[in-house]
């Protein structure tokens, strides 16, 4: 689906739940709920950031390789543009990045995607068959300028020519 799709439908949900909760509660009530989110929301990125950063440097100092303390820090990022944006549904999405629980899930949902990805990329490698042309061929043992350059074939191009 093309990002700019998926930025419309993201900002039209978000200005439909504003309105709903406008109507439902009122105007000040509703602005008061996006500030309260918002409030909410940073303390909560301030202090998994903080948590974040302390468990990568004690993951660098244990000499250990800091890729769940990296994911954390990506998500914890995220949540911090979610925050950053106007609306409940953002706010929501932050929120719950911004909790412990909630941001191991979608950690491991990711590591198993991307473990998944790599194994299907592996499957569909690809090997091109080609020749590898010196370049430097020209200037060894031949002073003529036109004479051909060395050809190097694979392996799997040697016997049919």
């Amino acid at each position: 689906m093309p990002i700019l799709l998926v930025l419309f439908l993201a900002v039209v949900a978000e200005i439909t739940v504003m309105v709903t909760v406008g109507n439902l509660v009122g105007i000040l009530p509703t602005i008061l709920l996006l500030i309260a989110a918002t409030v909410l929301g940073v303390a909560l990125l301030r202090r998994e950031g903080v948590k974040t950063i302390g468990a990568l440097q004690a993951a660098i100092t244990a000499r250990r390789p800091p890729e769940r303390e990296i994911l954390d820090g990506v998500l914890v990022a995220a949540a911090g543009v979610l925050v950053i944006l106007p609306g409940f549904i953002s706010d929501i999405l932050a929120i719950l990045l911004l909790l412990p629980p909630t941001r191991a899930i979608v950690r491991r949902r990711l590591v198993r995607r991307a473990e998944v990805a790599v194994a299907n990329r592996e499957r569909r490698t690809i090997i091109v068959d080609s020749v590898v042309v010196d370049p430097d061929a020209n200037h060894h043992g031949s002073s003529d300028s036109g004479s051909n350059p060395t050809i190097f074939l694979p392996e799997s191009r040697r016997g049919t020519d």
